[in-house]
């Protein structure tokens, strides 16, 4: 009975070892492939959040200020 109980420890132990191994080679591979993705998307030369409302701010009020102009264009020209 105690040599079942060796055999028994002895599995469970390598089970436990296994799975630790899989966690480990899992949290590897994420930090990988998280790595690997962040490198690409500097690639890309994507912008941020930021960077993209303060250029749709200034289009806007660019926008803004030519239909401004136009106007007053509009009335010299009718003078």
């Amino acid at each position: 009975m105690q040599n079942r109980n060796k055999i028994l420890d002895d599995i469970s132990q390598l089970v436990t070892n296994a799975m630790g191994l899989a966690q480990g080679a899992k949290d590897e591979a994420e930090t990988a492939v998280k790595s690997l993705i962040d490198r690409w998307m500097a690639d890309q030369n994507f912008v941020t959040r930021e960077e993209f409302d303060a250029v749709r701010a200034m289009a806007q009020k660019a926008r803004e200020e030519n239909d401004a102009l136009k106007v007053r264009l509009d009335a010299l020209e009718k003078k």
